[in-house]
């Protein structure tokens, strides 16, 4: 049975989709079948692992505003070894489409992945920065929520926000939604601020906090304007060990919650 993880904060430059797509190209190279579903409008992620996004392509807006199967849109790539379901700028229209539903909009993307969910290990999604109903679909549609947190001021603070949301969440449409893990990003050893942060989180959050935090690297910004993940970009840089770690712990940490 797949593990349905949403990658979430809705404060913009976080890492998150960074963290999505070298995740999943992570868990991928692990051995593992791995599904990444692009669900943020910006479509960044399906850009990042060199997907194709052409007008004449289905995205994931077709996926839960009309009648088609996942089969029917999923690419297969090699490097990174993972499926993707792509996203493009038409996605930002559904927030809107949603609204007028009567019923079950909160549902459109879990009913979907529940009918692939058995043909992967992991389905990793890549959320929108905002709190809207995409985001509620995406957290519906989850078994958790992994928590990208920058190394920066007020980093907790756009945290408090989404805990309310998952609560939300779990009160109306998913009780079985957990909190995954937090993930550290941008993290610079050399700096007071970025040891601070680190200790809050690990305060707040306890052993919800993976021990592989994400350095500030170079190379994990150039690497989505050449639609790699990390690991093809240059799998020797800081950025690629950290996000191999991170896979690790993941594994590990499923294997044991069994």
């Amino acid at each position: 049975m797949g593990k349905i993880i949403a990658v979430s904060n809705q404060k913009g430059g976080v890492g998150k989709t960074t963290t999505a797509i070298n995740l999943a190209a992570g868990l991928g190279y692990l051995g593992n079948k791995v599904l990444l579903v692009d669900f943020d409008p910006q479509g960044n992620a399906t850009q990042g692992v060199g997907a194709t996004t052409k007008d004449s392509k289905l995205s994931v807006y077709n996926l839960i505003m009309e009648d088609y199967h996942p089969h029917d849109l999923i690419q297969h790539l090699s490097t990174p070894p993972l499926d993707i379901i792509p996203a493009n700028i038409s996605l930002s229209g559904a927030d809107l489409q949603m609204v007028k539903f009567e019923a079950g909009k909160e549902q459109l993307l879990k009913n979907k992945l529940d009918t692939v969910k058995e043909e992967y290990d992991y389905i990793i999604i890549d959320c929108p920065p905002s709190l809207g109903l995409l985001n509620t679909n995406a957290l519906t549609a989850a078994d958790s929520v992994m928590i990208p947190v920058q190394c920066e001021y007020y980093a907790l603070e756009g945290v408090t926000q989404l805990l309310l949301t998952i609560r939300l969440v779990q009160q109306l449409f998913n009780k079985e939604l957990m909190i995954e893990g937090v993930v550290l990003t941008m993290y610079d050893a050399r700096t007071k601020l970025s040891v601070e942060v680190q200790q809050e989180v690990r305060k707040h959050f306890k052993d919800r906090v993976y021990r592989s935090y994400i350095p500030r690297n170079i190379k994990l910004s150039e690497a989505p304007s050449r639609g790699m993940s990390i690991f093809e970009y240059d799998v020797r840089c800081e950025g690629a060990k950290a996000y191999a770690g991170l896979a690790n712990e993941v594994v590990k940490t499923n294997e044991k919650r069994g």
